[in-house]
């Protein structure tokens, strides 16, 4: 979401709040329905609607976009409290333990791989989120590198007046990312109140979505880059996770991955300024030849 975002221009900075909108909906409506693929629907849809509104506001009001992802993301840590209680008609202050085995999206189980020692137990048993959201970065890459809508995405996001002077609709190809970021954002909010979390909790997606857009700087927007810095930044709170495990004080180890993720930044600002350097450099040798 954060890479199609920036390949048109958006700073969507308010992943955070849409995921943990989703995640409430979600989880709600799986619960009340009994059938946790109405929560993922509903999730997805919740998500969509969200981003179409920070778009109205963005897009056609011509609020600032950073103001209006903030704005969303406070909503999303304070506004779903009030929800819960509206809703539910209790008095919870932070959580819900509303998602149980039978409500859980499903796992798979991979044959012949999950036998594997070590191995197995990494590749397979997960969410089939988790498996969809590897597809997702083959689907983004095509659709931003192979289709018409792709093309008119990165053209609106390089050189929006150009792209507007050809005849391509800037505010259409605006709210059409935003509509694809809502989707995948929705997903999301579903993996962590339907599986991860089994439940909602106050600010669940724990900073996920800062960490989202901190992968798509590292990634150098492009989706294959953005996959593999999650993975660091997964695998980096998957061992603060173990190191709680083996008695190591979690205050310690809860901020291993926001170091992971500052350390990234810094190194890839540090190699960005280095490229820029030497694009100048090499360009001052043209100009002097």
């Amino acid at each position: 979401a954060a890479v199609i975002c920036e390949k048109a221009g958006v700073s969507n900075i308010g992943l955070e709040g849409t995921m943990m909108i989703s995640a409430l909906f979600g989880s709600l409506f799986a619960y009340y329905s009994g059938n946790w693929f109405v929560g993922l629907l509903v999730a997805i849809a919740v998500g969509i609607i969200v981003s179409l509104l920070m778009g109205f506001f963005a897009f056609n009001l011509k609020t600032n976009i950073i103001l209006t992802g903030t704005a969303v993301n406070m909503i999303g840590s304070g506004g779903t409290i009030f929800l819960v209680k509206v809703i539910t008609g209790t008095q919870l202050t932070s959580t819900t333990s509303l998602i149980t085995q039978k409500l859980q999206i499903p796992s798979i189980t991979i044959p012949l791989i999950d036998k594997i020692p070590v191995i197995g137990q990494v590749l397979s048993g997960h969410s089939l989120l988790t498996y969809f959201a590897f597809i997702c970065v083959f689907l983004t890459w095509v659709l931003l590198y192979h289709t018409p809508l792709g093309l008119n995405i990165r053209s609106v996001g390089e050189n929006s007046h150009a792209a507007s002077s050809v005849g391509v609709s800037v505010i259409k190809v605006k709210y059409i990312t935003m509509i694809i970021a809502g989707v995948l954002c929705g997903m999301g909010g579903a993996f962590m109140s339907m599986y991860y979390a089994m439940g909602w909790s106050l600010d669940m997606v724990a900073g996920r979505g800062f960490i989202a857009l901190a992968a798509q700087a590292m990634g150098a927007g492009e989706p294959l880059g953005c996959m593999l810095a999650a993975l660091i930044f997964g695998f980096a709170q998957a061992f603060g996770i173990k190191l709680s495990a083996t008695g190591v004080d979690s205050n310690l180890v809860s901020p291993i991955p926001y170091l992971v993720t500052i350390i990234g930044l810094v190194v890839f600002a540090l190699i960005a300024a280095s490229r820029a350097k030497r694009a100048r450099r090499e360009s001052a040798e043209k100009v002097s030849a």
